[in-house]
């Protein structure tokens, strides 16, 4: 998939007005059934299934919020297959709206800055639910998982909640990550994809429980591990190119703890500083033939790559400093390439600087609770996104595996829990 991208000086961008807000628009029932139509080659490959828990208790006309694990944009086929019969408006990141606005408005799609407080997303989520009388899928984790594994939940989610005053209905998937994870360049797998659809929280419940109580319920939902998952339930996947890119995740060695020497290809995952090898292996666990491997399964090594990350902003050490290409978005008409810059994130947040001088924006560690980072973005490059609400900046790192933005993200999100401890 492709994005519109537009050259143009950073003055001419800062001249460029912000999109005028605009309510949701009704779904187009003819566009929901076609995104079905659309849907059901690729799901039969995977032998699609899923199944319903408690959902006769929700109405059929009765709105709802749909709440789903992110793991690959197989994720919007489930959701345009389950919920067919249904209306359903999706928040989706702004960056998806880029040359086809009114598409996805028809479509029912709802625009949002990631990590970024957003006062009219709640607006539109309101308007969606009171107005135009539709069901809302939300993605609470906000970007997909890098290792399998679920991604930080805001606790605002909670309050989210209350606000909506619908019931709250989940879909977890299996075998969406295993089929098409975001580190593997969009090659995907032989695999069977399953959905659990289940009616997890009434009106009533949603008032009698604190906020505290409802966010435990979700992050409880919310907890998994697609790697091991694989292992307990004896999934194979057998494809020769299982590995490639999983460097993006696995970028530190375990053995002897240099960063940004790791190459992904085919099965095995090997050191380029003291050449051991890893493997991963048909079943999702990993191996080593050079020794005793330090870690069962990806999501272990990862889980150890974000404590080496919390020690170093513990002790001052942890720094990306990297030279960018630098793209803006102010409005959905283009993403807009402005030149060249220097992305720095420490303890203090992030700093970017470039176009000549002319660009200085500084984001603290203390409000975003995790980062938009993401592989391969639009088949352009490994990206890093930070901005506010008035315009975003996506960051490409020149020496991509340099500048590791899994790391970057660990780091982000471990610096706000200090912060905010």
């Amino acid at each position: 998939m492709k994005i519109k991208d537009t050259p143009k000086s950073y003055e001419e961008v800062c001249k460029i007005k912000k999109d005028t807000h605009k309510n949701p628009s009704r779904q187009s029932v003819l566009l929901r059934k076609l995104i079905k139509f659309l849907a059901k080659s690729e799901l039969k490959a995977t032998h699609f299934s899923f199944e319903k828990i408690g959902m006769d208790k929700l109405k059929n006309d009765e709105p709802c919020l749909i709440l789903m694990n992110h793991s690959c944009f197989t994720d919007l086929q489930i959701i345009g297959t389950i919920f067919s019969d249904r209306q359903y408006h999706i928040v989706c990141t702004n960056d998806g709206f880029v040359g086809k606005n009114a598409l996805m408005r028809k479509v029912g799609c709802i625009p949002t800055e990631k990590f970024v407080t957003d006062l009219n997303l709640v607006k539109d989520m309101k308007y969606t639910i009171d107005t135009l009388k539709s069901s809302i899928v939300m993605y609470p984790e906000a970007s997909y998982s890098f290792d399998g594994t679920q991604t930080p939940l805001p606790y605002g989610i909670s309050k989210c909640i209350k606000l909506m005053d619908v019931p709250v209905v989940t879909v977890k998937t299996e075998g969406a990550f295993l089929r098409d994870p975001l580190y593997n360049n969009l090659q995907k797998r032989d695999t069977e994809i399953k959905a659990t659809v289940k009616y997890l929280l009434s009106r009533e419940d949603i008032k009698e429980k604190s906020n505290d109580e409802l966010y435990e319920i979700l992050k409880d939902e919310f907890t998994y591990d697609h790697f091991k998952a694989q292992f307990e339930k004896g999934v194979i996947i057998d494809e020769p190119f299982r590995a490639d890119g999983l460097h993006r995740v696995l970028y530190k060695c375990p053995s002897c703890k240099n960063e940004g020497g790791m190459i992904g290809k085919g099965i095995n995952v090997t050191c380029s500083h003291c050449g051991r090898e890893y493997t991963l292996e048909e079943n999702g666990t990993l191996s080593s033939k050079s020794g005793e491997c330090e870690f069962g399964f990806v999501s272990d090594w990862y889980a150890w790559e974000r404590e080496e990350v919390k020690k170093e902003l513990e002790n001052g050490t942890y720094l990306l400093d990297t030279d960018v290409e630098i793209k803006m978005l102010v409005d959905t008409k283009s993403i807009y390439s402005v030149g060249e810059g220097r992305l720095v994130h420490n303890k203090d947040g992030f700093e970017l600087t470039g176009c000549d001088g002319k660009l200085n924006y500084k984001q603290s560690g203390k409000n975003t609770y995790s980062l938009y980072a993401d592989y391969f973005w639009y088949e352009i490059g490994d990206m890093i996104c930070i901005g506010n609400n008035k315009v975003q900046y996506y960051c490409f790192p020149k020496e991509q595996e340099k500048a590791i933005v899994a790391k970057a993200r660990l780091a982000t999100e471990e610096l706000y829990k200090i912060l905010n401890a």
